[in-house]
């Protein structure tokens, strides 16, 4: 069918040329319309409950709220796993869903459940319910701060209002953008100081004095008047909008009329802060930019450049910078990725060049790789795909076999023609010849591609783009080569009578490499037992790669810019914890190209930098190169670990889509010590356990615990009732000791500004010391002052500063770093010290579970498409031996590539894994080539030896030209520094050392097992 095809478009080459025009034209489009994005399109399985409980403690908090919540959700469908957090005030409950459930659904479903508990929970505002989305990753940040000189004092709460109101909404107009989310803003506040004297010598107590400064803010709502026919609105209007105007509010005391400033003194200041911004050695205002979900990266980062070059020039005072922008790390890896595509075609072309002895043969085959490439767009764009590092990846591995069908035909067509056969008949006859066996090579690796498409988690998000990639591109590419390659070919050579080599490249002789081939074969062909001999030490090895290698979900991704976590682990001040961040910038900012950090509570809306408490602090650092990045890691521990022994301190990267969805934050091993029944888990009750298992196990630094310590107010209800003091009076001096007491708001333009009556005390020992509660005059008694350490007792408690719970209940998370090779040992040890202590139980959970499920799911996954493969191969040879003999080469591979990824350091990870099932699916091609070309020429009357000897002769360049074709496609993805090619790097280098060590044994290995099968066949038959 084929031939007749074929001769029939011989004879139409405008028309083939016309339509594969209009091919390309369609093409085009779709790449100009293809999306393009860092990874693909895929769901984040994570939703997030965020608890809001300003006056509860931790435990009170997990005890009371995240319990209930726990037993609720616990229940949800397709729930793979569930994890709380209670600190105090607020709680987070992560629920991890099974990869491929509708995240849409299960949000529902959470919100439903919520719901549902709301009537068992005390008195706390409905928890908030996020859904994971890759648009919540902020595209860049912009630090706002002042030119020149930092500024501080007003000069920064002007500064925070103007970015608040001003720049803020001027960034949030861009259609490109969603949101603006800002942190970092000083706040005003209105403080009114009582003199507690003239108070007392007012005769009015401290409630008393609030209840007269609340009256100045007077509002009334929802009230209206009719007049006639007409009905009005009625609003009061305060007279109290500034400083002054309360310090001249009227009150009045027993028979005088007197004003607030009579009495205190009313100034507006900075509010107390509990967490900053600072960028580059300032104070700053940080904005988090939010893309529009169908928004162009590009044109977002067009677009702000635009406004922030306005900006510079209107306010020239103001100095803007951009930092963890996205769009450089997506630009760059995108650009890379085709730069080495470009790079593969040239490579690939210069190898054809020169195999091929004249000029156009390799001018149609470069002329495939292009029509293939824009062709295989045009199909994408109608499959709803996107271009991103794993489908450009999927194009350059792609790039590299889809060569391998244009030049086994071109070789075919060009050694019949040589051979005396008139030039119309060769590229007929001779892409029949070879169409059978390039369609079975495509399947097979079709075959190895497809099963991985099924794949659940990270590996079927990771390689679904990438496979269909492979399978369009080898489609489109063998459609191409049987019918348009013949097509020009034919127009190519039709005037010539004979095939003539370029003079130059007819020097490159490919003599040697014949003899070397005979001498290979004839060595194989007389020690026959390597023909067995080989494969079993080819497994032994295989199973002791697997047994040690050390294993990973990832492959290391470099950066040139990390996150600085820190947990003081101390009760200190912001300011102090302010002053420490100071010491880290001035020590990396000689090497740091740039650093700004999140210093306390943060602001955002949306958790860009997790929840940070007063006491802690994160700090963003960008380095000229990932070996200068890891070099400030390792000082930047030795600082703080020196400095400040403990504090807890850890690196992340700096936050982007990739990292969001793939990337796994879990320890190789975690234990989860959990109590037994009866048992609290406390810091102090904990403690012994840790101290046995720090010294069982000396190799591993356990990290401390992290703690907080609270002062503990106790009063005496004896005392209280005594002197006539309630509970809300002594609750009402706290406040107002540590300016607390909001008494009302104000409003001032488009802000409102708290009023909060207060006092100059700020140290702990002036609180218990010198605060009073003051009694008016009553029932013939004389006013008088109870200090406040007669009614109350100070002690102090110590508790987690994180309270840990998971479907289990409360556990501690003991996070353990090691390889994974100790895994069962430490395992074992920390089971044994924890039988010692009877309070507690343990649990294990971490990366080595979840590394060893995933080898499990491609063990499966490889035994599937080993078992797809021997169905086409013996589909095609009509026989059950020769798709043995083929696919016994495969264990061979398989160890050389083992043995390459442990001597190269590289582990065994989701990457390496799926290059080691795609080496699967293309070193047998060689085999097919050559087992196809024996079988014909053994029909034709050889002698086995013989067949096998010729067969090597007319396929071996070939088979040469498609292994270097396909190495040299994926070789620039050895020289990694991008997260395109530092994820593909392990890929690449199962491929390249699996193809390599699979051509030898095409070459030799499978003939010399053909050659002892089908002998002992002949004499026993």
């Amino acid at each position: 069918m084929l031939d007749r095809l074929l001769d029939k478009l011989l004879d139409k080459t405008v028309s083939v040329s016309m339509v594969t025009l209009v091919l390309v034209i369609l093409g085009c489009v779709g790449i100009r319309a293809l999306p393009v994005g860092l990874i693909p399109d895929v769901d984040i399985p994570y939703v997030t409950v965020q608890v809001d409980a300003p006056d509860m403690s931790a435990r009170e908090l997990d005890e009371v709220v995240v319990r209930t919540l726990r037993q609720n959700l616990v229940q949800t469908d397709h729930l793979a796993g569930l994890h709380t957090e209670s600190r105090d005030g607020s709680a987070s409950i992560v629920l991890s869903f099974e990869q491929g459930h509708d995240i849409d659904f299960a949000f529902i479903e959470v919100n439903e459940k919520i719901d549902r508990s709301m009537s068992s929970l005390p008195d706390i505002s409905r928890p908030k319910v996020f859904k994971a989305s890759a648009t919540d990753i902020p595209a860049f940040f912009i630090n706002v701060t002042g030119r020149g000189e930092a500024l501080q004092g007003d000069g920064f709460l002007e500064l925070s209002d103007f970015v608040s109101s001003v720049i803020a909404k001027r960034l949030e107009q861009l259609d490109e953008v969603a949101m603006v989310d800002v942190s970092g803003v000083a706040e005003r506040e209105i403080l009114v100081l009582p003199d507690l004297e003239k108070l007392s010598a007012a005769g009015m107590s401290v409630d008393m004095f609030a209840s007269s400064l609340a009256d100045a803010n007077v509002r009334l709502s929802n009230l209206t008047i009719r007049d006639g026919e007409y009905r009005y609105n009625v609003r009061f209007r305060s007279f109290a909008s500034s400083p002054e105007d309360i310090g001249n509010v009227y009150f009045r005391s027993g028979d005088k009329v007197m004003q607030i400033r009579d009495v205190a003194s009313v100034v507006e200041h900075a509010a107390p802060r509990s967490g900053l911004d600072r960028s580059d050695g300032k104070d700053a205002v940080m904005l988090a930019v939010i893309k529009q979900g169908e928004a162009r990266m590009a044109d977002l980062r067009s677009a702000i450049n635009s406004l922030l070059d306005v900006f510079a020039q209107d306010y020239p005072d103001i100095e803007f910078t951009l930092t963890r922008d996205q769009t450089e790390l997506l630009d760059y890896s995108i650009n890379n990725l085709i730069l080495n595509i470009i790079i593969a075609i040239l490579l690939d072309c210069a190898i054809i060049f020169l195999f091929m002895k004249d000029l156009r043969s390799p001018l149609l085959v470069s002329l495939s790789i292009p029509v293939s490439l824009v062709i295989s767009f045009f199909v994408f764009f109608l499959l709803g795909m996107t271009v991103n590092i794993i489908s450009l990846s999927g194009l350059l591995l792609g790039v590299g076999m889809m060569v391998d069908n244009t030049i086994v035909l071109t070789d075919n067509m060009t050694a019949r023609w040589q051979r005396g056969e008139p030039l119309r008949d060769a590229v007929i006859k001779g892409t029949g010849e070879v169409s059978g066996a390039m369609l079975s090579s495509v399947l097979t690796t079709c075959a190895v591609f497809i099963p991985l498409i099924f794949l659940n988690g990270l590996a079927g998000d990771l390689f679904y783009d990438q496979a269909i990639t492979v399978t369009v591109l080898l489609l489109v590419s063998y459609l191409v080569t049987v019918i348009l390659l013949p097509v020009y070919y034919w127009v190519s050579y039709r005037r010539f009578g004979r095939f003539t080599p370029n003079r130059f490249l007819e020097k490159l002789s490919f003599g040697g490499a014949l003899r070397v081939y005979d001498g290979g074969v004839n060595f194989f062909l007389r020690h026959r037992w390597l023909s067995w001999g080989v494969p079993l030490a080819s497994a032994v090895i295989v199973a002791v790669c697997v047994s040690f290698m050390p294993k990973s979900k990832l492959p290391p991704i470099s950066y040139s810019d990390a996150v600085l976590d820190i947990d003081w682990n101390e009760h200190i001040s912001i300011d102090e914890n302010r002053n420490r961040i100071i010491a880290l910038e001035d020590f990396a900012s000689e090497r740091c190209s740039q650093i700004s950090s999140m210093v306390g509570v943060q602001q955002f809306v949306l958790s860009h930098s997790g929840d940070l408490a007063s006491n802690e602090a994160s700090v963003y650092f960008k380095c000229a190169d990932a070996r200068t990045l890891e070099a400030m890691k390792r000082e930047f521990a030795s600082l703080i670990g020196g400095t400040w022994p403990d504090a807890v301190f850890g690196f992340s990267t700096s936050g982007n889509i990739f990292d969001m969805v793939f990337s796994d934050t879990e320890a190789e091993l975690t234990a989860r010590i959990r109590p037994g029944s009866g048992t609290v888990l406390t810091p102090s009750s904990l403690q012994p356990l840790l101290g046995d298992l720090s010294a069982a196990l000396p190799r591993i630094g356990l990290p401390p615990i992290s703690v907080k310590q609270d002062v503990l107010y106790v009063s005496d209800p004896e005392l209280m009732s005594l002197y006539g003091v309630s509970r809300s009076e002594l609750v009402s001096v706290l406040h107002s000791s540590l300016n607390g007491n909001r008494v009302f708001e104000i409003v001032q333009g488009g802000r409102s500004v708290p009023v909060v009556l207060g006092t100059d005390m700020v140290e702990m020992e002036d609180l218990f010391e010198h605060a009073v509660i003051d009694k008016p005059a009553s029932d013939g008694r004389q006013a008088y002052s109870i200090p406040l350490k007669s009614l109350l007792r100070q002690t102090f408690d110590e508790d987690f500063k994180t309270i840990v719970s998971g479907e289990e209940g409360q556990y501690y998370p003991l996070s353990l770093d090691i390889p994974s090779s100790d895994v069962p040992e430490t395992m074992a040890t920390v089971r044994d010290v924890v039988s010692e202590h009877p309070g507690f139980d343990v649990g294990f959970s971490g990366a080595y579970f979840s590394n060893a499920q995933m080898m499990r799911q491609m063990v499966f996954v490889l035994l599937i498409a080993l078992a797809m493969l021997f169905l086409i191969l013996a589909s095609q040879f009509e026989s059950l031996v020769q798709p043995v003999i083929i696919l016994s080469e495969i264990v061979i591979d398989l160890a050389f590539s083992l043995v390459v990824l442990w001597l190269t350091g590289t582990s065994i990870n989701i990457m390496s894994l799926i290059g080691i099932v795609v080496v699967c699916g293309i070193v047998i091609n060689d085999s097919i080539l050559k087992i196809d070309t024996i079988n014909r020429l053994v029909k034709e009357g050889w002698e086995i030896d013989d067949a096998i000897h010729e067969a090597g002769h007319r396929r071996l360049k070939a088979i040469i030209m498609t292994t270097l074709t396909t190495i040299l496609s994926v070789a620039p993805f050895l020289s990694r520094g991008t997260i395109g090619d530092d994820l593909q790097y392990p890929m690449a280098l199962v491929i390249i050392a699996g193809l390599t060590a699979g051509t030898v044994i095409s070459l030799f290995y499978v003939p010399a097992l053909y050659s002892v099968i089908y002998k002992k066949r002949r004499k026993s038959s």
